[in-house]
């Protein structure tokens, strides 16, 4: 699945995604460390893996999506 990253707090390494509906959902640093990133931005294109439904939907993995 495919999102925009929206933000992102390098001390905790955590941060949160805009879907393309534009729903919000947050992640954590064990997603932002399982996809090997070290860095994030606002704007930029993620590509994230998701588990869960609902109101329990989490991130599990977040890498940079490339063309």
């Amino acid at each position: 699945m495919q999102a925009t990253s929206y933000t992102y707090d390098p001390e905790t390494r955590s941060g949160s995604v805009l879907l393309d509906d534009g729903t919000p959902l947050p992640f954590g640093s064990a997603a932002f460390d399982a996809g090997g990133l070290r860095l994030l931005r606002p704007g930029q294109r993620v590509r994230i893996e998701v588990e869960g439904a609902g109101e329990s939907r989490r991130i599990t993995l977040i890498t940079l999506q490339t063309f």
